[in-house]
């Protein structure tokens, strides 16, 4: 519907071109026949912001009322000044006004194209889902990306029941490039259920995020041009094991900062200089209601490979849960064309979602020359490890972005599956292995392949 509204809406615009160019130079008829096409322009328009099956994120509503405003506007002044004196019209005024046009339209409609009305899942617990944030400064840490020596800051997104009472603790590192909320409807499944959730954003690996002083901080284009090249295979395995070396060693320090600060703050009852925060009081009830006695991590992509290595290297995690990501913590050199692994048998009960593809791709090789095979590796070894693998899918699939913006998805990697359902199951997944290790429950069936 948007797409057949907008090519109307310029169809529109190009036959009032033509018509005054060809035929009808004089400025009466030309606002007039302008009026003509604004008030078809408003009717098509104010039809996509109507209709309930129009894909539209609610952030971009704003962006169609205003270009329907104006619009109706430019109908009412035709009604006003339609009786003024005839004279020729410029051939550049109505250039520049069907520029201007074209311009509002495609404001207004684009973000339609990107981005659908995706307003979460529904969740299966009893509990709503409150929101909370912050900002931490590790004082022991410079930001490798900043050129001024300024200190790492990591922002914190947290989750919680609306409810009081104490509840496991699970944190959450986004993928390359992916940010706070790329699974925001597998935290208010878990929320919902009686979960305490801190997703942390990566700076300069994130898409975008804040610091303290509310600035926006973007993806580094370094760190993009050394992923891309890596997908590619235009970086040496060599090459590829040192900046995998160096992300994780940023990411992992990320990680445990953020759960030593928590943890610290929880047990003194108060907030000390590495929290900015607006809302001390909010933020210190949510951590008197985070169990930090009970933690598990999880993350997508290279914020699947973070978790297991706070697994491995922490004594405070329970649980991990891996969606699509490769440990490469885990690997521990390349030597001789092969890479070589952690021998130590992985300590903590651990979750790997995965894509069939991949491992029927990788089910012939018997050496242990491609990176990605850590995760069968390790994931057999482990001290409860279990793999999960999704036919028909893609990297993106795991998150929520084919839900929000089937467009974007696309191009970063996604099948065409039924989203939502995908979500269901993946969450829910999530949820009972979380309530087994987590709460005691009894961990349901869990197939190896859906």
């Amino acid at each position: 519907m948007t797409i057949t509204a907008a090519v109307l809406l310029l169809m529109a615009e190009a036959a009032l071109l033509v018509l005054t160019l060809v035929k009808d130079r004089e400025r009466l008829s030309w606002r007039k026949n302008r009026a003509a096409a604004r008030g078809i322009e408003f009717i098509l328009l104010l039809t996509v912001i109507l209709l309930p099956f129009t894909h539209m994120k609610w952030r971009f509503t704003g962006a169609l009322i205003l270009t329907g405003i104006l619009l109706l506007i430019a109908v009412l002044s035709w009604l006003i000044r339609r009786k003024k004196a005839d004279t020729a019209v410029k051939r550049s005024k109505v250039i520049n006004s069907m520029v201007l046009s074209v311009f509002m339209i495609g404001f207004a409609l684009v973000p339609a194209f990107i981005f659908t009305n995706y307003n979460g899942l529904k969740t299966t617990g009893s509990y709503g889902v409150r929101e909370s944030s912050a900002v931490l400064t590790d004082v022991s840490r410079t930001d490798p990306f900043e050129k001024d020596g300024a200190l790492r800051e990591v922002p914190v997104h947290f989750y919680y029941p609306d409810k009081e009472g104490t509840y496991p603790l699970v944190v959450f590192s986004h993928g390359a490039f992916g940010y706070y909320q790329s699974n925001y409807s597998t935290y208010a499944e878990l929320v919902s259920s009686g979960y305490v959730v801190a997703a942390l954003d990566h700076p300069h690996h994130a898409f975008f995020t804040k610091n303290s002083a509310g600035k926006t901080v973007i993806v580094d284009g370094g760190f993009i041009q050394d992923a891309i090249d890596v997908t590619n295979g235009d970086k040496s395995r060599e090459e590829e094991f040192a900046l995998y070396k160096e992300w994780m060693a940023l990411r992992s320090a990320d990680m445990d900062f953020v759960l030593d600060t928590i943890e610290n703050a929880k047990a003194a009852g108060t907030l000390n200089s590495a929290w900015h925060a607006g809302n001390a009081e909010e933020i210190l009830s949510v951590l008197s209601m985070a169990d930090t006695e009970k933690i598990g991590v999880m993350g997508h992509s290279m914020g699947g490979a973070t978790a297991v290595s706070a697994g491995r290297t922490r004594g405070d995690i329970d649980a991990v849960i891996v969606l699509d990501g490769t440990w490469l913590g885990e690997i521990t050199g390349y030597e001789n064309g092969a890479c070589t692994y952690n021998e130590e048998a992985y300590p903590v009960p651990v979750l790997d979602f995965g894509k069939t593809s991949d491992y029927s791709e990788e089910a012939e090789a018997d050496d242990r020359s491609a990176f990605a095979l850590v995760n069968r590796y390790e994931t057999g070894r482990a001290k409860d490890g279990k793999t999960v693998l999704f036919r028909d899918c893609e990297h993106m699939d795991f998150t929520d972005l084919p839900l929000f913006s089937p467009f974007l998805a696309s191009m970063l990697g996604s099948d065409d599956i039924d989203h939502e359902a995908f979500m269901y199951r993946l969450n829910g997944l999530v949820r009972d292995w979380f309530d087994h290790y987590l709460k005691g429950k009894e961990l349901p069936e869990i197939q190896a392949e859906y």
